[in-house]
């Protein structure tokens, strides 16, 4: 237990900070790892969009997302960290989600205290908890794990729920503090650098040591934004964890959207132009994003010797004896 969670509390000491992408799918987190991101984030509003194809309004069930995060935690070694939502009820039922996160072997997870159902930070008609609820939850999540070193990430909406304020969210983010979450976020409304300026100065004057989380939104078109934080500055100010939160979805669905509207008015040349695209790129062959290889290996090891020869040396296909043809990936 802990191996996890321990590693993303090392990134956190070791780098001036650490910074991600939102994913979904194992697939994504493999491929997060492959070029090099030291830990990965299972966005909630990517698994409620990409699974459900729905916005994030709190339609995804503590089980299936305990599933997705363990499928996802089970394919890499970077640390992980899981969108658990507002854990799906009040404290009692809080307690019962630390639980399950813990099983599925990501580094941690980050709860908002928003009431049930949660809705995206992004999204009007947010609801908070009042303040005194809140930190008694937190308190159950926090005496709820079992790995001291399982990461709990406290996020607060106070600052763009209804009759929220900027205010309210410092407070709210100490009085978490206080009873012992690893690292606090503040949902913002806007890519606005005073606010996140002064909500990070007024959290660590009284808690200089914690460390603060950074949604570096997808629903922000940081593009329009003059004078756009970067992740250098934000690591100054102390958000040590800073992640787009739907970067490898967004990413998908315009390569997707390209890709079938090109099939709808080309036919072939659409996967023609696909596969010129891909030439020599790190994801051209699937066999071996799936590691085929390294199965291939393991039947070598473990079955029978004759059956494995037989297999490879009497059929066609990629891993074949000898086999390489023309037009077939090698």
């Amino acid at each position: 237990m802990g191996k996890a969670g321990r590693r993303f509390r090392e990134l956190l000491a070791t780098e001036p900070y650490v910074f991600t992408t939102g994913v979904f799918t194992p697939i994504e987190a493999r491929l997060a790892e492959l070029v090099g991101l030291k830990c990965v984030y299972m966005s909630g509003y990517s698994c409620a969009l990409g699974y459900l194809a729905r916005a994030d309004l709190g339609f995804p069930t503590m089980t299936e997302m305990t599933t997705w995060a363990r499928y996802i935690a089970s394919v890499v070694d970077i640390p992980v960290i899981a969108d658990a939502d507002d854990a799906y009820g009040n404290a009692i039922i809080a307690m019962r989600t630390v639980e399950e996160f813990e099983k599925t072997g990501v580094a941690g997870i980050h709860v908002e205290d928003q009431r049930f159902p949660k809705r995206c930070g992004h999204l009007a008609g947010k609801v908070v908890l009042p303040r005194e609820e809140a930190v008694k939850k937190f308190k159950a999540i926090v005496d709820a794990r079992s790995d001291p070193d399982f990461f709990i990430i406290a996020r607060t909406d106070a600052r763009n729920a209804v009759g929220g304020s900027l205010e309210e969210a410092i407070e709210r983010a100490k009085a978490y503090a206080d009873v012992g979450v690893d690292m606090v976020w503040c949902e913002f409304p806007t890519p606005d650098r005073a606010e996140a300026e002064k909500f990070a100065v007024e959290v660590r004057r009284s808690f200089p040591n914690l460390p603060l989380a950074f949604n570096y939104s997808s629903s922000f078109r940081w593009i329009d934004v003059e004078n756009p934080l970067t992740f250098r500055e934000l690591g100054e100010m102390g958000y040590k964890y800073i992640f787009i939160t739907l970067g490898s979805i967004h990413a998908a669905m315009y390569a997707v959207w390209n890709f079938m509207e090109d099939l709808r008015d080309n036919q072939e040349q659409a996967q023609f132009r696909l596969q010129r695209m891909k030439l020599g790129h790190p994801t051209e062959n699937h066999h071996k994003l799936g590691r085929f290889d390294y199965f291939k290996e393991l039947e070598e090891k473990y079955l029978p010797a004759e059956f494995v020869e037989t297999r490879y040396a009497q059929s066609e296909g990629f891993g074949a004896k000898d086999f390489r043809p023309k037009g077939v990936l090698i």
